[in-house]
């Protein structure tokens, strides 16, 4: 017995007849009468009276009917609890460039957490370029990405603006650097550098900042968080965003600092992006909009959040 022969006799029922229930459920007139004969050859009687006028409900189908709503019933109930669970306890994954971990992404998870506490968050650290594709094809819920100001926003995304800050160098507090108020290009030649690999934003910030003078490129890595402890260990400095480096516990306990870029004025803007759906997990939409309320703890905000503009830190 499956599901779709009740859900098949009941509309025969409804609607009198086997040609307006086949045209209903877009099946062919034959194909339903064979679907309801073997019905009534499993459960050994027949349930409709056939007549040239039309199909009623037998003597003894009038008797099984409440015991067939029933049953339509309960699957109907074990459908909802079902998908009730799935959204519930279904894992939502994070693709993030390691940007604002500490005053954003980390606050948020354990707000999200303790009002979803089955719902596992998984947080992945990808490039850029990385994260958008994992958008494209579902692998990613929301990604967290950098973006300079004035660039395009890509069309296929839903964007959202969190947070806004500017290129800072980091370095070690006893670096030479961190003595001066703000580094010129000139200065940062004479560092090794720790560059973003390919496919992040602060690469390509980097290498047009620098516009091919000849820099000490020592070391690629991927995100900022690595990037922070090849500096606290010495191994020279990087540029990364502000809303990266301060706040941070390396910055916190003294092991990093970091300084802006003599005359550069570039903005650089942290994104929150997902594919454009028409419909969205509710796990995921729950997490995007604690994305939302704790960006706007970090500046000022007047209505609700723009997708392109949206609230500004601008840490001067």
């Amino acid at each position: 017995m499956r599901t779709e022969q009740l859900e098949y006799i009941t509309a025969v029922t409804r609607l009198g007849s086997l040609r307006r229930a086949a045209e209903e459920l877009r099946l062919s007139q034959p194909a339903l009468s064979e679907t309801v004969r073997n019905l009534e050859r499993e459960l050994g009687v027949d349930l409709l009276e056939r007549k040239r006028s039309g199909a009623t409900m037998s003597t003894s189908g009038r008797e099984l009917l409440p015991h067939i709503l029933g049953v339509l019933e309960a699957v109907d109930r074990l459908r909802s609890a079902a998908g009730e669970q799935h959204r519930i306890s279904r894992m939502v994954r994070v693709g993030t460039v390691n940007a604002a971990t500490v005053p954003l992404l980390i606050p948020v998870v354990r707000e999200f957490r303790a009002a979803h506490p089955v719902t596992q968050v998984e947080v992945v650290a990808a490039q850029q370029t990385d994260i958008h594709r994992g958008l494209l094809e579902g692998g990613f819920d929301l990604g967290l990405v950098n973006h300079l100001a004035g660039d395009d926003m890509p069309a296929e995304f839903e964007s959202t603006e969190l947070l806004r800050g500017r290129p800072m160098v980091c370095v070690r507090p006893d670096s030479p650097l961190a003595a001066r108020a703000a580094v010129t290009v000139a200065d940062l030649l004479t560092e090794p550098l720790i560059a973003m690999r390919t496919g992040y934003v602060m690469h390509r910030f980097l290498h047009r900042l620098l516009a091919g003078r000849d820099a000490s490129f020592a070391y690629s890595t991927d995100g900022a968080e690595m990037g922070k402890l090849m500096v606290a260990e010495g191994l020279g400095a990087t540029v990364l965003p502000d809303f990266s480096v301060l706040g941070d516990p390396l910055e916190r306990r003294g092991a990093i600092t970091c300084r802006p870029i003599a005359g550069d004025t570039t903005r650089v803007l942290l994104m929150l992006r997902r594919r454009k759906a028409e419909s969205v997990p509710q796990a995921a939409h729950d997490l995007h909009e604690a994305f939302i309320r704790r960006s706007r703890l970090h500046g000022p905000h007047t209505g609700p959040s723009d997708p392109l503009t949206g609230p500004s830190v601008d840490y001067t």
